[in-house]
């Protein structure tokens, strides 16, 4: 078997799998936001008529997968797996679609970096050859989330200005074996990341050192540097978590200012008082399925690097006072690849 890994981190795809197509469904706020043009539907109640949020994140989840089997004249028969996840205990949006769908599953679960995850296996499923088609999705729900680890909105607590707005949302993604541009030609898989942060309401702070660490060991194994990516944009880090990891990478002789944002921050605007603005694992999935899959289409971006980002606690650890262990997960996007040929 021909070694197709780039350090201890890394895959490069020789054969690398295709992005066919996306879809992403938002709820009212993602749609009064500067990226609203891009999503395919904008629902105008966040509960879209179901008896609760964790239904209606089911919802936005089933209907992101459905959009966008749709696009693509599929059925599921034509699907080999689907591979996807959400913030949900037992990741049950995701499992009741996948009820629905009678795809073969996998259920994965990264908290705001699961689209990446999903991503990741698929891309290696396909690029060994063991399917021809993938569905990947990831979702969340302002207030399933904010029930299930904060506070629920009855109890009227004031957010703390470091707080992020969960994005109510699901994104989907159609992979697929060597087709067209944009491929995924690399992946670089994290490793979890504690740095004693504690507060559920700063996310930001507790999961830009593991932006970082896979950043950095992305750029280390492939040689890459910053100015060889159009776009590096993580998923989930909010206005706080963005200043702090552009901090921590100069520090280390990266300089990414020119061409660093992050999904949270472009999602909302200042004037829609999220304060530290976006996350969730819908948060990247829309962001991409949308607004990023649209630029590569066009060919206004040609490479970028993709890293969402994940705070892994739990409603328990929380109560018991643990730390919050971080995950990032990075890959390699582009429309002219030059395989095998990394920076050096």
């Amino acid at each position: 078997m021909k070694n197709n890994r780039l350090g201890r981190q890394t895959i490069r795809f020789e054969n690398p799998p295709t992005i066919l197509n996306t879809a992403s469904i938002v709820g009212p706020k993602e749609g009064e936001g500067p990226l609203r043009d891009y999503f395919d539907k904008v629902e105008c109640d966040d509960t879209c008529k179901e008896k609760t949020f964790e239904k209606a994140e089911e919802y936005f989840c089933n209907e992101s997968v459905e959009t966008l089997l749709h696009k693509e004249r599929l059925k599921s028969g034509d699907i080999d797996y689907y591979i996807g996840g959400d913030l949900l205990n037992q990741i049950i949006s995701t499992s009741f679609t996948a009820k629905k769908l009678g795809i073969p599953y996998f259920g994965v679960y990264s908290a705001c970096a699961t689209f990446a995850e999903a991503i990741q296996l698929a891309s290696c499923i396909i690029a060994g050859e063991f399917a021809l088609n993938i569905v990947v999705s990831a979702s969340s729900h302002f207030s399933s989330a904010e029930r299930q680890y904060r506070s629920p909105l009855e109890s009227g607590v004031q957010r703390k200005m470091t707080a992020q707005w969960t994005v109510t949302g699901a994104g989907s993604m159609l992979l697929t074996q060597n087709s067209k541009p944009p491929y995924i030609t690399h992946v670089t898989t994290g490793i979890v990341q504690d740095y004693g942060i504690k507060e559920a309401d700063n996310m930001g702070t507790a999961m830009a050192p593991a932006a970082v660490e896979t950043i950095l060991s992305h750029f280390k194994d492939t040689g890459y540097k910053p100015d060889d990516y159009d776009l590096i944009i993580t998923g989930d880090l909010g206005t706080v978590g963005k200043d702090i990891t552009m901090d921590l990478l100069l520090r280390e002789g990266f300089d990414v200012s020119k061409n660093y944002t992050d999904c949270g921050v472009e999602i909302y605007d200042e004037s829609q008082d999220t304060h530290a603005r976006g996350s969730g694992a819908g948060c990247s999935a829309v962001v991409f399925s949308g607004y990023l899959f649209d630029q590569l289409n066009k060919k206004e971006l040609n490479k970028i690097l993709f890293v969402p980002t994940g705070a892994l606690l739990s409603p328990t650890t929380t109560l018991q006072g643990d730390t919050i262990p971080c995950i990032a997960h990075a890959i390699t996007i582009e429309n002219t690849p030059e395989l095998g040929k990394e920076a050096k």
